[in-house]
């Protein structure tokens, strides 16, 4: 009674085990199932009603035969028998295929059922309609079930002379207790009549003026009979009396869908009586609501349209929608299979041979479509032939058409179909008509190119009402054709007067083509293009499409402050995010996130950031991924970037191991959702990068065998197709690196030599190789590849050559050949502006050739460099300044040897600070030369000497030095 039906339905068991043959146990036990069951119903649970409701059904079953002839008992068997032959779900269609004999079984199977269930429930009232004829209920419960086995045995001609035996139960029921308000509007919905039926709703009126069923069937009475005044009366009194009653939000529903600017009301009204009561006919009117609002992608929708067909699997119109839904969703196999079930299902009804040819081509263009969009174009030529040969093809369906003709090859037959179009254009509505000519201006483009195109477009009428797709088509045109500029009044309409849409896709077009600048062939001219599109910025400061397409231009820029640049320019917001532009504005955060040359680390503990503009934290990129993912679980595009943005944690982090599981089983996932596309080359690199990705995971988690397994795997599958397999070459010789074979890390090296990466980064990276593979290879071949390759690119050679002078320097530290590295690391810093941890390290290398061969001239280079490195870091960088202090030191400056020292204290997290920095902190506090007066002021005397050495011997005890300093202080 309070609701909590699984606390019931567990106390009536426990009453079962205790007295395994209590009759008041079972019939509890059946109510409350029976109550857990409808509940269920109304969230759309339906497999688990019907799975609760067949326990109920055994439970009544002993129950009667314990008791004999009790007529409650009877009732209830009919109640739980009545309410699973409603509820009774389809078997999941797609698991049966798409043989049309198969799925009319199926269908068949369901009804089969649930008219079982019905005829069980009927035979349980007639027993206790034997045993208690005077029960005014039981007659009326025998009249809903009646009814429902007519509507499912597709019993609807009725005779209007004659009463069914549905409206004569009802009578029953009504003679018995004429005063009964509920069993005037039971008998109201079954008749046939029309006169009665409004007799029936009005006498329960005038029994109970505020009975919100008998209002909401008025209503629906009078919108059938046309008067809408008074349905719209009934309506509204209706949900004044229980806005909880679904029939009268749907009955708003379908007047407000009539009428011109309420379309979104209408869709919130039969959202609202599908969420109240989830019928399939409430659930198939609000996805075809959906489409025409576009809300398609909505859950709610997508729950509703989903639950449509376990109730209703021989409705078309089910199907249908769940076909759009999957098509919106870009889930085409899915929209293929729901197309041929609504196929199907129209040629098991009984509708006139005209009705079913009208709904049948709609179905089969909407399968053309998805067809096509799956890259079944030879299948969908087929559908688009056969309704052209039934004469069913559509202006729509020759679009369609037309498109799978040029993608088989046929491009002058698709050209044909769009002359066919063209001529047709008079007969269309404006509307149609124009986005006609979006298709045809486009199609031309493609097949013919933009002069063809262009030829079309000034053949257009100059009434034309040009829309602002048509509009956006020739402003493309415009850029990619800069000598022949068209000339249309529409076109020049002052920004004013235009929308603010229209005027934001035109000034993109135009970004474009300053781009392009006309000449296709050669590289894009992005500093114009930038240079526009931030002028269109403040006047549109708003406008998404405009953010997307500057940040994807400064990462096409190769900026090395792109990313940061683009992060700032393409913001994220909680609620809907545009993907208008190049690239999304997800996107192009999640690009600038795996910038590893650019990216700020997140996590102090893990690195320290030298980069000089702050960027997003990794965190909270993850954090909006995950959100788009969960947004949008079909794209596949969300759940790359995120594979990416988690393996940027990872590295940073170091390759935890449970961050690495969690990106082995997001890659499978996303690599076995991928379709295996040899056309699409964005899809080819994607799956190529997410498998390099999983062979470094395994690389890094030393399982070496998959790791040469992922990368081979990457390689095989590029075989045919224009993606760089330098980088596979270059994993694999990574691999065989660690592993020691130096045959095959050879043998991967030459690859690499021979495969020319236009990647700058390729070229510094297997210059780090080199000595892991004992290769002789001159560094003159591998400058002149990435000399070559900034070329091409036409990248910062300043930037790049100084980097692989410091992986040259790295490789000769690495052989202890400090002399070539400093000369090395002297060439890095000559090349324009050089970094921080390039300064750092060649005076790191200056002190170290000091310390070894005692040479004192290369204390003054060190202390340079590492001045430059301090000043130039936003932050303190560790180390530089301990470096610096011993630089100073040496060179006989007390003063700046404690200031230094200082620096280093506070450069480190407190958390992190490594035993030198103690030690060091003790040789301060010993000789400091500060005045008593300003003790206080100094990190040094927060401890004395002999707790800082013991700080320094407890965080690392095997130092010997730091043994030998405690044995000289005890002494002292």
């Amino acid at each position: 009674m309070l609701g909590y039906f699984r606390k019931g339905v567990e106390q009536f068991r426990s009453a079962l085990e205790m007295a395994p043959h209590n009759h008041s146990a079972y019939f509890g036990l059946a109510s409350a199932l029976l109550a857990w069951a409808r509940n269920c119903v109304t969230t759309g649970a339906f497999g688990w009603a019907a799975s609760l409701l067949k326990e109920a059904s055994e439970a009544a079953k002993i129950c009667a035969s314990l008791t004999g002839n009790l007529s409650c008992v009877w009732k209830l068997h009919g109640d739980v028998q009545l309410a699973l032959a409603r509820c009774f779900p389809w078997v999941d269609g797609n698991k049966r295929g798409v043989d049309s004999h198969m799925f009319k079984d199926s269908v068949q199977e369901w009804r089969n059922s649930c008219l079982s269930a019905a005829s069980g429930a009927k035979l349980s009232y007639q027993r206790a309609l034997h045993l208690t004829p005077w029960e005014a209920n039981v007659h009326n419960d025998t009249a809903i079930c009646l009814d429902l086995i007519y509507s499912m045995e597709d019993n609807n001609r009725h005779n209007p002379n004659v009463w069914e035996l549905p409206e004569k139960m009802s009578l029953g029921a009504l003679i018995l207790e004429p005063v009964n308000k509920d069993f005037w509007v039971t008998l109201g919905s079954m008749s046939s009549d029309l006169t009665l039926k409004q007799h029936s709703f009005i006498r329960a009126l005038h029994l109970d003026t505020s009975l919100s069923e008998a209002w909401a069937y008025l209503g629906k009475i009078y919108r059938q009979s046309g008067d809408k005044q008074l349905a719209k009366e009934a309506f509204d009194r209706s949900r004044s009396i229980d806005p909880s009653l679904a029939l009268p939000w749907a009955g708003m529903s379908a007047e407000n869908y009539h009428q011109s600017g309420t379309v979104s009301e209408s869709f919130e009204s039969c959202l609202r009586a599908a969420q109240v009561l989830p019928l399939p006919e409430f659930q198939i009117g609000l996805g075809t609501i959906a489409v025409r609002t576009g809300n398609l992608l909505s859950p709610q929708v997508l729950m509703a349209v989903r639950q449509s067909i376990l109730r209703a699997p021989h409705y078309p119109e089910s199907h249908n929608i769940n076909g759009l839904v999957s098509e919106v969703r870009s889930d085409f196999q899915s929209a293929i299979k729901f197309y041929q079930q609504a196929r199907f299902a129209l040629g098991m009804m009984y509708n006139s041979k005209s009705d079913n040819k009208c709904a049948l081509a709609d179905v089969s263009m909407n399968l053309a479509r998805s067809l096509y969009r799956a890259g079944l174009a030879t299948d969908a030529v087929r559908e688009c032939e056969e309704l052209r040969s039934q004469g069913l093809l559509s202006m729509d369906g020759l679009q369609i058409y037309a498109l799978a003709l040029w993608k088989t090859g046929r491009s002058e037959e698709a050209l044909s179909v769009s002359r066919n179009l063209t001529e047709n254009l008079s007969g269309m509505k404006p509307e149609s008509a124009t986005k006609a000519l979006e298709f045809i201006c486009t199609l031309t483009y493609a097949i013919s190119g933009k002069d063809s195109a262009a030829a079309v477009i000034h053949k257009l009428p100059v009434q034309l009402n040009y829309s602002s797709q048509l509009k956006f088509i020739i402003s493309a045109l415009d850029a990619l054709h800069p000598s022949k500029r068209f000339q249309f009044p529409q076109l020049s309409v002052p920004p004013r007067l235009t929308s603010y849409e229209v005027m934001s896709e035109v000034h993109s077009n135009i970004a474009l083509g300053k781009a392009i600048g006309g000449e296709l062939d050669k590289p894009l001219r992005v500093d114009a293009s930038l240079s526009y599109l931030k002028k269109v910025l403040h006047m549109y400061p708003d406008c998404s499409l405009v953010r997307n397409q500057l940040g994807s231009l400064l990462l096409w820029s190769g900026d090395w402050m792109a990313s940061h640049k683009a992060i700032r320019v393409a913001s994220l917001t909680h609620g809907y995010t545009s993907s208008m532009g190049l690239r999304s504005a997800h996107q192009i955060q999640a690009c600038a996130m795996v910038c590893c040359y650019a990216t700020c680390t997140s996590y102090p503990k893990f690195s320290f950031p030298t980069c000089e503009h702050q960027y997003l934290s990794g965190h909270d990129e993850i954090h909006h991924l995950q959100r788009w993912v969960h947004r949008e679980p079909w794209n596949q595009d969300a759940r790359y970037l995120l594979v990416l943005a988690i393996f940027q944690k990872a590295r940073e982090e170091k390759y935890p191991k449970h961050i690495c599981l969690i990106l082995k089983k997001l890659i499978m996932q996303v690599l076995s959702n991928t379709s295996n596309s040899h056309e699409n080359k964005v899809v080819q690199y994607e799956v190529f990068l997410l498998l390099l990705l999983s062979s470094e995971i395994c690389l890094q988690s030393l399982d070496y065998e998959n790791c040469i397994a992922q990368a081979k795997e990457a390689l095989r599958m590029t075989a045919s197709s224009c993606v760089d397999t330098f980088f596979a070459h270059l994993q694999l010789c990574r691999a065989y690196a660690v592993q020691g074979d130096l045959l095959n890390s050879r043998n991967e090296y030459m690859n690499c030599l021979k495969n020319h990466s236009n990647t700058e980064m390729g070229w510094v990276m297997l210059k780090h190789l080199e000595s892991a593979c004992s290769l002789e290879v001159s560094s003159d071949e591998l400058d002149i590849n990435l000399r070559e390759c900034i070329k091409r690119n036409g990248s910062d050679p300043s930037k790049w050559v100084s980097l692989f002078n410091l992986v040259c320097a790295q490789c000769f530290i690495g052989d202890e050949n400090f002399a070539s590295a400093e000369k090395a690391l002297a060439q890095a810093c000559a090349e324009g502006d050089p970094d921080s941890c390039i300064l750092f390290l060649n005076g790191a290398t200056c002190m170290e050739i000091t310390r070894r061969f005692a040479a004192p001239q290369f204390i003054s280079r060190a202390s340079s460099s590492l001045k430059k490195a301090q000043q130039k870091s936003h932050a303190s960088l560790p180390l530089v300044s301990l470096l610096l202090a011993q630089a100073e030191g040496s060179l006989g400056s007390k003063t700046k040897w404690e200031k230094n020292l200082r620096l280093e204290w506070f450069s480190w997290p407190p958390e992190l600070r490594p035993a030198e920095v103690y030690f060091q902190m003790h040789l301060l506090a010993r000789q400091s030369a500060a005045a008593a007066s300003q003790q206080n002021q100094l990190v040094e005397t927060i401890q004395n000497p002999e707790s800082w050495l013991l700080r320094a011997i407890h965080l690392n005890p095997s130092c010997s030095r730091y043994w030998k300093a405690l044995m000289q202080l005890m002494d002292v």
